[in-house]
């Protein structure tokens, strides 16, 4: 069933549609969450931020693009409120023991660095281009930056990193 429909039956009252839409939606949007905040337990709450926040609306949400991108947006405004709101937090208990680490979390470690080094909307462009898998019309739709905007944050960021001008 397609997101529309599913809007419709949601906004109609159908809870199923709506646990549909969390099932189909809920792991990205975790995952997005997550690449924002060092803390699982903040991006689980976050991500069900997100949601609350969408059914609390979703009745007067109307269709003028595609869902997922309206989805990210709500995702997009509640990381950024939560690193504005954010001092400092504690580092999670499993990196608290660095025996832990394996290549993979090393390497993951290494992008996040490289991530981590962009200017800020350069870095939300290519988290949401290839970290989400969002085409640049929706990332527009996300950021509310123009396309050509978009396009430029992302080549200029994969630049950079090729290039190691970081």
């Amino acid at each position: 069933m397609r997101d529309a429909q599913l809007i419709r039956r949601i906004q109609a009252g159908d809870r199923t549609a709506a646990d549909t839409l969390i099932e189909r939606y809920y792991t990205a949007i975790l995952r997005y969450c997550a690449r924002h905040t060092p803390c699982t337990q903040t991006a689980e709450d976050l991500t069900q931020e997100v949601f609350l926040h969408l059914f609390r609306t979703i009745g007067s949400y109307r269709e003028q693009g595609q869902f997922r991108a309206y989805l990210y947006r709500i995702a997009y405004c509640l990381c950024v409120d939560a690193a504005r709101q954010r001092k400092t937090e504690p580092m999670p208990e499993d990196m608290a023991d660095t025996s832990v680490f394996s290549e993979t979390v090393e390497n993951r470690d290494m992008a996040e660095r490289l991530l981590a080094s962009l200017p800020p909307e350069q870095r939300e462009a290519v988290l949401l281009r290839y970290g989400e898998g969002l085409k640049y019309r929706e990332i527009a739709a996300v950021t509310g930056q123009p396309l050509r905007t978009v396009q430029s944050r992302v080549r200029k960021a994969l630049k950079s990193l090729r290039e190691g001008n970081l």
